[in-house]
């Protein structure tokens, strides 16, 4: 049985008709296998979430000292909304451990899905707008994404290390990176990977994470750190 009170320590809201919050983490595989259930999905609720979040970080940028042009907030504003980063912070608010979801998609480490918290964090904040009003779903988005528009503002979230890599492997050794996985390890629902990046016949990165992406992204940034060195 979930803890409500605790999850919503952990989010600072406190809901007025908690079967909304209920209802935000409620998965569609999850009635599949219990049409009976007195809530339908979070689908719904993901789609007034989708849009808050486009409108609070819009006006976020749009009030920001730097004066922003519009294809800088729009590049901005897409890391920020962007499934990585929104399953990112779902997954910091252990928002997975509270999902309503069918048998085969918790056998399927549906819990860690990126899709499965993007889109859960998305109802949330469609259902705390419902509950609340839009200057607490507001609040609570700037609240999240406070560090994330911090990295955003410093270009952190935009250094494509793969891309880069590419450019200057095929520049400097007319070689293409690959990326193989060496290991695997730990229960499904907590499997990290490992990755290693090879230029020609040479190992020149390594790295872990919770995907295979995240993994492949820290291999090619350990392996640009380790061409500059050269």
């Amino acid at each position: 049985m979930a803890d409500w009170a605790a999850f919503q320590n952990i989010i600072r809201v406190a809901f007025k008709d908690v079967t909304l919050l209920q209802q935000s983490l409620v998965h569609r595989s999850y009635l599949n296998e219990d049409p009976d259930f007195s809530l339908s999905s979070n689908e719904r609720l993901e789609f007034l979430g989708d849009a808050l979040l486009d409108l609070v970080i819009a006006e976020k940028f749009y009030q920001h000292p730097a004066m922003l042009s519009e294809g800088e907030m729009t590049k901005l504003r897409a890391a920020l909304v962007g499934r990585e980063n929104l399953a990112h912070l779902a997954s910091s608010l252990g928002l997975g451990n509270y999902l309503y979801l069918g048998q085969g998609e918790e056998k399927s480490a549906g819990r860690q899905k990126p899709r499965n918290l993007a889109c859960a964090l998305e109802a949330l904040v469609g259902a705390i707008f419902l509950d609340q009003g839009y200057l607490t779903a507001r609040d609570f988005i700037l609240g999240i994404f406070a560090p994330s528009i911090q990295k955003a503002m410093n270009n952190e979230l935009f250094i494509d290390y793969k891309s880069q890599l590419q450019e200057i492997a095929q520049a400097t050794r007319k070689e293409t990176p690959l990326y193989r996985v060496v290991a695997a390890e730990g229960p499904e629902h907590e499997k990290r990977f490992t990755v290693e990046v090879v230029i020609g016949h040479e190992v020149l990165g390594r790295g872990k994470g919770r995907s295979k992406q995240a993994a492949e992204k820290q291999a090619a940034r350990h392996c640009l750190e380790a061409l500059s060195a050269l």
